[in-house]
């Protein structure tokens, strides 16, 4: 019996490694194709010739894509590619993420640097290839988020926290920004808590953690046209729980849209 995955296509970021490696991983062997970004063409490369090499994945089911979310341009660019080649998107995971770095650091785009890479490449990303993700039925934006966010407050007069700066302050607003946006109206999207995994990221948790590839099975999930989901819906592994208070509220998203058009140089 076919995976209803098989011939669909999704575009999954950060997926040199980690939870992202994963989800490329699980998603082309139940038959979708997977465009697989990398910061660069050469790591994103580099990690399709390893798919294909250590798990068998059919070389015709990976496409190697690339920007680096640390310039805007190149977001764009990626969109500009991703819409040429493959207008008939059936998914967007967003799953690029650093943590914030120990320095304040602002991107040549201005923006602080997590909330640029986790938030507002996503958010640019997200609304360039809006026709591509609504194209097909059931299509859909999957945001791997964090549990973190419910630690968040969005610093709304000093979104790059050239004030005061902590990185797990940082971090946390990145990972708000990216559960509010779930809730934007113009593609059905949902977030996801994949847990606490044993990746980049474990540091900012604890010490230990599940495997990515147990982490990304919850993301696949959410990607799957079998499994029918609410937009704005937030996941915590496998189970749909109310977000942080804010995620939700109407304010709150008109609010982050209004900001991030401005971040990314977009107006709506």
């Amino acid at each position: 019996m076919p995976s209803s995955l098989s011939g669909r296509t999704v575009l999954v970021t950060g997926s040199t490694s980690g939870i992202g490696y994963e989800t490329a991983r699980q998603l082309a062997g139940q038959g979708a194709t997977v465009l697989l970004h990398g910061r660069t063409p050469e790591e994103a490369q580099s990690a399709a010739d390893r798919l294909i090499a250590t798990a068998g994945i059919d070389a015709a089911r990976l496409r190697a894509v690339a920007a680096d979310f640390t310039h805007l341009d190149e977001v764009e660019s990626l969109a500009r590619t991703v819409n040429r080649e493959h207008p008939g998107l059936f998914a967007l995971v967003n799953n690029a993420a650093m943590a914030a770095p120990e320095r304040h650091t602002i991107t040549p785009d201005g923006n602080e640097i997590a909330l640029q890479v986790n938030f507002l490449a996503h958010y640019l990303l997200t609304n360039l290839l809006e026709d591509a993700l609504t194209s097909t039925p059931g299509g859909r934006v999957v945001n791997v988020s964090s549990s973190l966010h419910r630690t968040a407050a969005i610093q709304w007069n000093d979104p790059h926290r050239l004030r005061r700066y902590s990185r797990l302050a940082a971090y946390a607003q990145s990972q708000l920004a990216l559960t509010v946006f779930a809730t934007d109206p113009r593609v059905t999207a949902v977030s996801v808590h994949p847990g606490v995994c044993d990746t980049g990221l474990l540091h900012l948790y604890g010490h230990e953690g599940e495997s990515a590839a147990e982490g990304a099975a919850h993301v696949v999930r959410l990607v799957d046209p079998a499994t029918e989901i609410v937009n704005g819906a937030y996941y915590d592994r496998d189970q749909r729980v109310a977000p942080a208070p804010a995620a939700t509220e109407e304010r709150t998203v008109k609010r982050l849209t209004k900001l991030a058009d401005l971040l990314v140089g977009h107006t709506a």
